[in-house]
């Protein structure tokens, strides 16, 4: 046997026998891809430049060790605008203005309360600028956007709060929160438990799906429906009619 593999059942094991004592408080709503087994495969679209590759590589490679799931860097099929790609998830990077978001994570969800595809965005004009123009700061932002488009909510939002050891939780010094911990394996495992009779998960695309939305802009993002430990609205969400949402988690420059 791999030891990738044992490593994941082992995994699963952990995290269904503790199920009844773990305290899975940070699952993004109910939502999940759905899938028909485990662990199911998703593809990450790289649009990102090069001084980005490594932190989504690592941030692919990290959350790859779930048990639920397996995540690959592939050729993007979204355009210029990182639109959205139905069965997958688009990851991007761009200097989109002094707006006030360090990143942006956005998942829209069917009827079902299935995700269907998401989308992954890094502001590059503040990190190319200190203080966020670090690779810790990087690999902490890229982590937790791509583990929100996985399903995961924050563990945390004061960003003054001792570091949990995660990218799920908010910080003002990210050197050891780059990376998920045993926490977000074992929420993941609890999500993704049980089984779907069909998939939203798909392994080639012909189009994109991301509609005329412009996701960099806030007035698109819908209602604010939560805010962070600053007062400044971390969850968005808008309806888009017969039973689907666009679902918007922001992380704010302090």
């Amino acid at each position: 046997m791999k030891p990738k593999t044992l490593f994941k059942i082992l995994s699963v094991m952990l995290a269904l026998s503790f199920a009844s004592t773990v305290t899975a408080n940070h699952l993004w709503g109910s939502y999940h891809w759905a899938r028909t087994a485990n662990p199911f495969s998703l593809k990450l679209g790289d649009n990102v430049s090069f001084s980005w590759d490594a932190a989504l590589a690592t941030a692919s490679s990290d959350w790859t060790q779930s048990s639920a799931l397996d995540t690959s860097v592939v050729a993007t099929l979204s355009n210029k605008n990182c639109r959205a790609v139905s069965g997958r998830v688009e990851v991007c990077n761009k200097t989109y203005g002094n707006n006030g978001w360090l990143g942006l994570a956005q998942i829209w969800i069917n009827s079902a309360g299935h995700i269907t595809q998401g989308v992954a965005k890094m502001n590059d004009t503040y990190f190319n600028t200190a203080p966020y123009n670090t690779l810790a700061w990087k690999q902490f932002v890229m982590c937790q956007e791509v583990g929100h488009t996985l399903g995961l909510d924050h563990q945390d939002e004061d960003f003054d709060n001792p570091n949990l050891g995660t990218c799920m939780d908010y910080t003002s010094n990210p050197a050891s929160n780059q990376h998920p911990n045993a926490h977000d394996y074992e929420q993941l495992a609890l999500i993704y438990t049980h089984l779907d009779s069909s998939t939203t998960v798909r392994s080639s695309i012909s189009k994109n799906n991301g509609g005329k939305i412009n996701a960099e802009d806030s007035d698109e993002w819908g209602k604010a429906i939560r805010k962070d430990k600053n007062g400044k609205p971390s969850l968005y969400e808008k309806d888009l009619g017969k039973g689907q949402k666009l679902f918007t988690f922001v992380i704010w420059t302090e």
